[in-house]
C-alpha cells in the first residue's frame, strides 16, 4: 500500500499495543513499519530494477525482522531525549516488538494487494498476493486518518474544558481503527472469494476457466476487474460480487492467445521473458512482422486490470528474418506504446 497507509498503520499499532510506550519506541515502529517502501527507489533504475526488487527482501518475512532488528538496534544507541534520565535503560523488549510489529504489519498489508510479496525470499521467490485491495484503499485510509486525529480532536477539548484522560491516550481510538480495518478487510476477502467463485462457475467460448483472478476497484467494494484464461483466450471483464449478483460471460473481453511457433519459443526462452514470466500472473504473447523480421511482446494483463498501469512492464524481442535475436529488454509499458 502506499507510505502514509503504512504509517499510520504503524502508528495505531504501537498505540494499541503499547499505550505508554516512550516516543522513540512509536518512531521506531513508524520507521520498522514504512522503511520497506525503500524499495520503490529501484523505479528511478528501471523496470528491470524494479522487476528485481520490488515485492522481495524487503518484503519477505525474514526481511522484515532483519530490518525490525536493525531499526531496533539503532533506536538503542541514539542518545535519550532531555526529558528522560540518561541513566534510564530504553526498554527492549518493548523495543523490538514493536518494530516487529510494523514491519510485519507492512508485509502483511502489501499481502493484501495484486502486486505479491516474496514472503519466504532468500528460500523462495515464490509471490503470494491475495488481490483484496488495491494500490491505495481509501476506506482503510479514511479509517486509520480517523483514528489518529479523532483522539487528537478529542485532547484539545478535553484540555479546553480541563478534565482529565481517562487511560492511556489514543489507544481506544487505536484499538477501535484496527478491529474495522480487519473487519474491512474480512469484507473485502469474502467479496474476492464471491468473485471468483462467479468467474469459476462460467464457461467462456465454450471453454472452462484454467486460472480466475478478481482485482477490486477503487471505491466501491461490490465491483471486481476479472481475469480468466481458458486454453484458448484470455477473457477481461467487470463483474458485481453483491448479493444476487449474476455473471454474464459473453459481455467479457476476448484476447485469443496467438498459435505457438518456433519465434515465439525462443522469445519465451531469453533472459529477460524468463525474469518476466516468473512474477507475470497473466503473460499475453503478440508478434508481429517487421521490415528487418519479427517483434515479439511480452505483456502482464494483471496490470490493467488491477489499475495498477502506470508500473506496468513489459518485454520485447526483436529478431531478424532468420530466426536470430537481434535485441531484448523489459521496458515500461508507457515507454512501450510510444
Amino acid at each position: 500500500m502506499d507510505p502514509l497507509t503504512h504509517a499510520l498503520a504503524s502508528y495505531a499499532t504501537a498505540r494499541a499495543f503499547f499505550p505508554r510506550a516512550s516516543r522513540k519506541i512509536l518512531f521506531a515502529a513508524l520507521a520498522a513499519g514504512t522503511l520497506a517502501d525503500a524499495d520503490r527507489i529501484a523505479v528511478l533504475l528501471g523496470p528491470s530494477a524494479w522487476l528485481r526488487v520490488q515485492g522481495s527482501w524487503l518484503h519477505s518475512l525474514p526481511g522484515a525482522l532483519l530490518l525490525a532488528a536493525m531499526v531496533a538496534g539503532v533506536f538503542l544507541v541514539l542518545p535519550r531525549g532531555k526529558t528522560q534520565p540518561q541513566t534510564a535503560p530504553l526498554p527492549r523488549a518493548p523495543l523490538f516488538a514493536a518494530a516487529g510489529l510494523g514491519a510485519l504489519l507492512h508485509v502483511a498489508l502489501d499481502l493484501c494487494q495484486s502486486d505479491g510479496v516474496a514472503l519466504l525470499w532468500p528460500l523462495s521467490a515464490r509471490r503470494t498476493a491475495l488481490d483484496w485491495t488495491g494500490a491505495t484503499d481509501p476506506w482503510i485510509l479514511a479509517l486509520l486518518l480517523a483514528g489518529v486525529l479523532f483522539p487528537a480532536l478529542l485532547r484539545l477539548v478535553t484540555e479546553e474544558i480541563g478534565a482529565k484522560e481517562k487511560g492511556p491516550r489514543g489507544r481506544a481510538a487505536a484499538v477501535w481503527t484496527l478491529a474495522a480495518i480487519c473487519a474491512c478487510l474480512g469484507a473485502r476477502g469474502v467479496l474476492h472469494e464471491r468473485a471468483v467463485a462467479l468467474m469459476d462457475a462460467c464457461t467462456y467460448r465454450g471453454e472452462l476457466p484454467l486460472r480466475v483472478a478478481a482485482f477490486p476497484e477503487t471505491l466501491s467494494p461490490f465491483r471486481w476487474r476479472g481475469i480468466v484464461e481458458t486454453r484458448s483466450a484470455l477473457h477481461l471483464l467487470a463483474l458485481n460480487a453483491g448479493p444476487g449478483a449474476a455473471l454474464d460471460p459473453e459481455a467479457a473481453l476476448d484476447i485469443f492467445k496467438p498459435e505457438p511457433t518456433k519465434i515465439l519459443e525462443a522469445a519465451q526462452n531469453t533472459e529477460s521473458a524468463r525474469r518476466f514470466l516468473a512474477v507475470a500472473r497473466f503473460p499475453k504473447a503478440t508478434m508481429e512482422k517487421t521490415p528487418d523480421g519479427y517483434r515479439v511482446e511480452l505483456h502482464d494483463l494483471r496490470y490493467a486490470a488491477a489499475g495498477n498501469s502506470e508500473r506496468a512492464m513489459s518485454v520485447f524481442v526483436l529478431f531478424n528474418s532468420e530466426g536470430t535475436i537481434l535485441e531484448q529488454g523489459i521496458v515500461w509499458e508507457t515507454a512501450a506504446r510510444r
